[in-house]
């Protein structure tokens, strides 16, 4: 088992992907960097509340490619129901880096709770869930969401919550680069904002773009529609 997010990217070149490993070593991630204090529970209870996400995974990413910087086979979901937005933020890093995440000071106080996933997403209620064959959008810079939204639609995918960039992020920090950052097109609160995950000063920072505006560093993430829940 490698030790980090990072190392697991590096040695899928060679090493035959494992989803069964992969699925430990995401759990094995957010263990080491708190979830479970973070959401009010032992490690035991907190591996244990996971636990039955594991068989799915394997069946789910059966046959995808192991893990690059710009597509990852699946990814542990945690929601808001378990660790509050801005507490996950925080636990991010760039790839090496160990300067802490933040949220953009354009989000007032309390509008983050206002984002919520759009209804296309069918995010299944609870604390936790499996998302699969997630792609960070590079080829969709310069886009702007409304038109990524499009595009993404047209594949039959559907783009990612932020919930879901944060797990991205969380447990494969290098899909966060210069240059390669990507919009949340699918958290929104009724309005033209569209979320999105972006560098600044040498972390990564939660802010917010318009619908209508493209820009050439930004892309949109996306991923296959289904997501899998906790019974």
């Amino acid at each position: 088992m490698y030790g980090s997010p990072y190392e697991r990217l590096e040695a899928a070149v060679t090493a035959p992907f494992d989803p069964a490993t992969e699925f430990d070593s995401q759990v094995d991630t957010l263990v080491r960097l708190g979830y479970p204090a973070l959401a009010g529970r032992a490690e035991d209870e907190f591996r244990a509340l996971l636990a039955p996400l594991r068989p799915a995974a394997v069946a789910g990413a059966a046959g995808l490619p192991a893990p690059t910087e710009d597509r990852v086979p699946f990814l542990l979901v945690v929601t808001r129901e378990l660790v509050p937005v801005e507490d996950r933020v925080a636990l991010t890093t760039l790839a090496g880096k160990r300067k802490p995440g933040i949220v953009d000071k354009h989000y007032p106080e309390g509008d983050l709770a206002r984002f919520d996933p759009i209804k296309e997403l069918e995010v299944p209620a609870g604390p936790a869930y499996l998302l699969f064959d997630v792609d960070r959008g590079a080829d969709l810079r310069n886009l702007a969401p409304s038109a990524a939204m499009e595009v993404i639609t047209g594949r039959d995918r559907l783009p990612v919550s932020i919930d879901e960039g944060l797990a991205l992020v969380t447990l494969y920090p290098a899909t966060l680069a210069s240059n390669r950052c990507f919009s949340l097109v699918g958290s929104r609160c009724g309005d033209k904002r569209v979320p999105a995950l972006w560098i600044s000063q040498g972390a990564p920072k939660l802010g917010w773009c318009w619908w209508g505006n493209p820009h050439t560093w930004l892309g949109s993430a996306s991923a296959r529609p289904e997501r899998v829940g906790l019974e």
